[in-house]
């Protein structure tokens, strides 16, 4: 073992064989997985947990359920120790997970980049002894009888692994080139080492998951955000030195300029509390105008109390900095000049 943590894996799906009353047998999305896979991937459990690396030794008859696909077979119940029936046999439930759908879909992009969570989880070994049916791509250098079998010339497999550390990814990535290297002279691999180790950023890029059209609308709406700030300072600018007059008589009176200053700065204030909740009003607008486009991302766009937060706060330190130069420029006013030509 050269990783902290390590897990194989494919989709699948499997038909599931309801012992409830009233229920007839569907088929469910699945994953055919080892160990690991939940510690890696912070599966959160609401009862139970996974199985064992032994487990996956022997074969064992276990499944992890979501919490979805555990309501419907038994009700709102504990169901940890009890049997599902999956495609004939019986298999074991050892825990049940809390809704978990990671998206994009990082660890298993072949299908769907936006797919909705799995919703059964049994060991890789079992599910080949049980020829569980398996989704997903599949690329072969020769012809084969059997193209899932031991030792076939095809790769259909995905492998994850948890490196802790630069210096153990480095280690892995010569563990790999080695294997190239040793399948290659064997006649097994027909081409050089080409090792790649990516992370889950880099490899989330490397197959293109965001959509170019998204980048463009932040660069966008950054850039319709940068106008509405030399907007709003040039409007505060021709507001505040309009009220001269004003400000010079306060400024005779006895105002000082930090009082003045900080009155202007006020005003720049409500304008970006006006502003933002206007704004709000026209992000729930164009947040429903996203959520109705034709594409597989368009029902996860969402605005959460945090991004709200961070939206209005946006609006208001935007206006209050946008206000800084106005303001200065406003308390500047020389009273005598003021009095002078009024």
């Amino acid at each position: 073992r050269r990783a902290d943590r390590q897990a194989m894996m494919t989709g699948g799906n499997a038909a599931v064989e309801p012992q409830r009353a009233g229920l007839d047998p569907f088929f469910v999305e699945g994953r055919w997985t080892s160990a690991d896979f939940f510690a890696m991937f912070r599966v959160p459990f609401a009862a139970g947990g996974g199985w064992t690396a032994e487990d996956d030794t022997r074969n064992a008859r276990v499944a992890v359920l979501s919490r979805a696909l555990a309501d419907k077979l038994f009700g709102a119940v504990d169901v940890v120790g009890r049997s599902i029936r999956v495609e004939g046999s019986e298999l074991r439930i050892v825990g049940v997970i809390e809704t978990w759908r990671p998206s994009p879909h990082f660890y298993d992009l072949n299908n769907d980049a936006y797919a909705k969570g799995e919703q059964l989880f049994v060991p890789f070994s079992t599910s080949r002894e049980l020829k569980l049916a398996r989704s997903g791509t599949m690329n072969c250098w020769d012809e084969t009888p059997d193209p899932i079998a031991v030792g076939a010339p095809c790769v259909w497999i995905q492998l994850w692994v948890e490196l802790g550390s630069a210096e153990k990814a480095e280690a892995y990535r010569d563990f790999l080139v080695r294997y190239s290297e040793d399948q290659l002279r064997a006649g097994r691999f027909q081409r050089p080492p080409n090792v790649r180790l990516r992370d889950v950023m880099a490899w989330l890029d490397y197959r293109k998951v965001v959509p170019s059209d998204v980048r463009l609308q932040s660069i966008v709406a950054l850039g319709f955000l940068l106008v509405c700030l030399i907007n709003t300072v040039g409007l505060l600018l021709t507001k505040f030195l309009r009220r001269s007059t004003e400000i010079g008589v306060r400024r005779a009176l006895g105002a000082s300029k930090r009082s003045i200053f900080l009155q202007l700065l006020v005003e720049s204030g409500l304008i970006g509390i006006v502003g933002g909740l206007l704004g709000l009003g026209l992000a729930w607008l164009g947040l429903w105008a996203v959520r109705h486009q034709p594409t597989d991302y368009a029902e996860l766009a969402r605005l959460d109390l945090p991004m709200l937060a961070a939206t209005f706060a946006l609006a208001v330190v935007s206006s209050l900095l946008a206000g800084l130069l106005p303001a200065w420029r406003g308390c500047q006013v020389a009273p005598a000049i003021q009095l002078k030509s009024h």
